[in-house]
């Protein structure tokens, strides 16, 4: 009987467990969900800001805010492209490397144009303007280039799974049009038999 007991707590700690242990998945997931959608809807309402402070602010002020547009667009561009390419291709993951690299560099420069945005001071604006420009141009450049070519690469091998798939379909479509039937050639005569021995020396002594 201690020994049912015994079976029967066990199994109760194991429930208690399992279930705490779903819970904290759960609670986990829907929390990672939760940052997911706050991350996304934050980062919405920075770029809506942006692109009005780009079209409202003249100057040096609104200018920033165009580089900062242009650099956020084209490395999360660039993320989500090479992302969903290695997922299919492990030839991409090593463009995927080198982006990680840049996107260091991205990072530093999007903070260092976000400082440029709340600096008071105009005429440093204007200073350091010309070389934010040219650091935004060849972070952009390198990023839009990994983009395009995993781009083309998966077209190319798209474009190369379909001639081939065509290829197969119009071998298919020929044998399919192919319903006529070769009638079998006949069969040549057969020979006929060589008469046996005694035969041949019985039909010499009646003769």
């Amino acid at each position: 009987m201690e020994a049912v007991f015994a079976v029967v707590a066990l199994l109760f700690v194991l429930f208690v467990v399992l279930g705490a242990y779903a819970t904290v998945k759960v609670v986990g997931a829907a929390k990672r969900s939760a940052d997911r959608h706050i991350t996304q809807a934050r980062r919405t309402v920075e770029d809506h800001t942006l692109r009005a402070k780009a079209f409202a602010q003249p100057g040096p002020a609104g200018e920033i805010a165009q580089l900062r547009l242009k650099l956020r667009t084209s490395m999360r561009a660039t993320q989500d492209a090479l992302e969903a390419a290695a997922a299919e291709d492990q030839s991409v993951k090593e463009s995927l490397a080198l982006f990680q690299r840049l996107s260091a560099h991205g990072h530093e420069l999007d903070g260092e144009l976000r400082r440029m945005e709340s600096e008071p001071d105009r005429a440093t604006v204007a200073a350091r303007l010309a070389d934010l420009r040219e650091r935004t141009e060849r972070i952009t450049s390198s990023a839009d280039a990994l983009r395009w070519a995993a781009r083309d690469r998966a077209r190319r091998f798209a474009s190369d799974d379909l001639d081939s798939l065509s290829a197969q379909i119009d071998v298919e479509a020929g044998a399919l049009r192919h319903w006529t039937t070769t009638e079998p050639a006949p069969a040549p005569p057969r020979w006929p038999e060589a008469p046996a021995a005694g035969a041949g020396s019985a039909a010499s002594g009646q003769a």
